[in-house]
């Protein structure tokens, strides 16, 4: 057989492979779906009010009529856990948007621009970070007072120098590649080029880290309601509902119990989002 007798090879077509979503992913999300329920609805789902007090069920134990007991004021717990959703939710995103905007933007913007701007912000970034994250916002707390818009301006005024590393980095990064460079080529203005093309290319890490930084937040709060520093009674929040079971440990364990569980479930829930978001939106070949 001659070359000329040798029959074409014909191309066969690659399927693309779908990437159906991790595992991880998809419980997180789940377990987000049935807090964010509880955090709409509580009306619908708590059998009793979260405040009234029943001084004739003080420190009942778990039964059908009280699932989760009562605490030593005749409150049932499961309604204060369920009303505490909303706002342990509303702490998590509070506690972590203005952090993730602010650092974002100003991430951006000095990783574009570079030399004394960056090194500005770097010298702060590196004031801040010189204090333990908890101890300089309890101590901003103190000054300013408890309670939790003092606490979002707190956790704000610190959280920021996370975001603000990761994004620079990418932006630093992304600024040599090709496609940044055609643009300064074609005459595109540096906003264009920063907000346009840079920013939504550098932004995945810190959409990543604000999932883990959630759960994060939510601890934070619970710490800080704890210390009595957070949100303030009778306010059902689940820090302030374990520090008041706290002298009941041996003889009323639910009543710190069941919101410790709280916590642990939403910190784990957006512990598994930001685990299957970094698989996700990771780069494949």
């Amino acid at each position: 057989m001659t070359v000329a007798q040798i029959p074409p090879v014909l191309a066969v077509p690659q399927v693309a492979r779908r990437r159906w979503p991790k595992p991880t992913l998809l419980i997180g999300l789940a377990l987000l779906l049935v807090l964010l329920i509880a955090a709409l609805f509580p009306k619908v789902l708590a059998p009793f009010s979260p405040t009234d007090f029943d001084y004739e069920a003080i420190l009942q134990s778990p039964s059908a009529k009280h699932p989760f007991g009562t605490d030593n004021f005749g409150r049932d717990v499961l309604s204060r856990v369920i009303y505490g959703t909303r706002i342990d939710l509303q702490i998590a995103l509070f506690t972590t948007l203005f952090p993730f905007l602010f650092g974002t933007l100003l991430g951006a913007v000095t990783g574009y621009l570079g030399r004394w701007s960056d090194a500005l912000v770097g010298r702060l970034a590196d004031l801040v970070v010189v204090f333990p994250f908890l101890v300089l916002v309890i101590a901003i707390v103190a000054v300013l007072g408890p309670g939790l818009t003092n606490m979002y301006i707190a956790v704000s005024a610190v959280g920021w120098v996370s975001y603000w590393r990761l994004t620079r980095g990418e932006v630093m990064t992304q600024k040599k590649a090709e496609y940044a460079q055609a643009g300064r080529v074609l005459g595109y203005s540096p906003s264009r080029i920063l907000f346009r093309h840079l920013l939504p290319n550098s932004v995945t890490p810190a959409i990543v880290y604000l999932m883990t930084d959630m759960s994060l937040g939510i601890l934070l709060g619970a710490s800080l309601g704890y210390l009595g520093l957070g949100a303030q009674p009778p306010t059902p929040e689940w820090g302030v509902m374990v520090a008041d079971g706290k002298n009941f440990m041996a003889t009323a364990w639910w009543i710190s119990t069941f919101p410790g569980l709280a916590l642990t479930l939403a910190g784990v829930t957006f512990s598994l989002i930001g685990d299957g978001l970094a698989d996700a939106l990771r780069p494949r070949a």
